[in-house]
């Protein structure tokens, strides 16, 4: 029979599985349908965030419990301008940069953002948890060095702060009680936040957010990352994320690039360049070492 703590750990592993394919997925999507220029960033960004809220708005009407009733929406304003800020910012950076480069940069920087707030608030990594940290780390020097194959510096600053974005709103993530209702109220006050955007690039028509130009199969291509990808996978990772330490929450995101990179090659057609693979490698080494000194370690 298997223990209560074993099933935990269990379904831990397949939430937190389930949360990073659907990132990847949205690496996936938003170049699928940025790089040929199918739809423009913003308006991405838009019916992303608006197609991700209706979702979860539906779902908190199917899923609602009691408690929830009892309870009032636990999103808040901090929250949805950190995951607009996500949202803009990777959509404009996946317009210069491949899926699996600009995975690689973004959950790069998430790891960042996430353990240092985690030393700053008092958590202390262990010296396996340290040794796959500084392996990470290096990793991703080895892809960012200057060279001939390079990343577009434009596109991998976009993708940064996109990055700490994404930081911010996962370490906010890890206070909910109510994943799904949290959820879904931080993606409706994140929808006023793209829709100004949207009619900011309308009205400018060209400038640092793009001329507006969409196609049907693009905004589909939104609706997707939006609805499932993003909603549902968003979702799932606010019920993973008080599992988590913050420290281990921002290693794990680290294997997305590597989830990223091969669905890019498979789908998108991108290759595997020596960088991206080489520093990827080192990557999720990294993480493999700082996951199995925590597993290992006494409670």
């Amino acid at each position: 029979m298997t223990s209560p703590s074993r099933s935990r750990a269990w379904e831990t592993a397949a939430l937190t599985a389930a949360a990073l394919f659907a990132f990847a997925a949205n690496s996936l999507l938003c170049r699928w349908a940025l790089a040929p220029r199918l739809i423009d960033p913003t308006s991405f960004t838009s019916i992303r965030i608006v197609s991700g809220a209706s979702t979860l708005f539906v779902l908190t009407k199917v899923l609602r419990t009691r408690a929830d009733l009892a309870r009032p929406a636990s999103g808040n304003w901090a929250s949805a301008l950190a995951l607009f800020a996500y949202a803009i910012a990777f959509s404009l950076a996946y317009v210069r940069i491949g899926a699996g480069v600009g995975a690689l940069v973004l959950f790069g920087m998430v790891q960042i953002t996430m353990v240092s707030w985690g030393l700053v608030t008092g958590e202390r990594p262990r010296l396996g948890e340290w040794v796959g940290l500084a392996v990470a780390v290096l990793g991703l020097a080895v892809f960012m060095l200057p060279g001939a194959h390079a990343p577009d510096p434009s596109g991998t600053g976009l993708m940064i702060v996109a990055g700490i974005a994404w930081g911010v709103y996962s370490l906010r993530g890890r206070k909910s009680v109510r994943p799904l209702l949290t959820t879904a109220d931080n993606f409706l006050r994140a929808v006023p936040f793209a829709l100004a955007a949207s009619a900011a690039a309308l009205v400018s028509g060209s400038g640092a957010l793009g001329a507006v130009n969409w196609t049907v199969r693009g905004a589909a291509l939104a609706v997707v990352s939006g609805a499932i990808a993003s909603g549902l996978g968003y979702c799932l990772w606010y019920l993973a994320l008080p599992r988590h330490s913050a420290t281990r929450a921002a290693l794990v995101q680290l294997l997305v690039p590597f989830i990223a990179a091969l669905g890019a090659v498979v789908i998108l057609g991108e290759s595997i360049t020596l960088r991206l693979f080489g520093g990827g490698g080192i990557v999720v080494a990294g993480v493999a070492t700082a996951i199995a000194a925590r597993a290992a370690a006494p409670r």
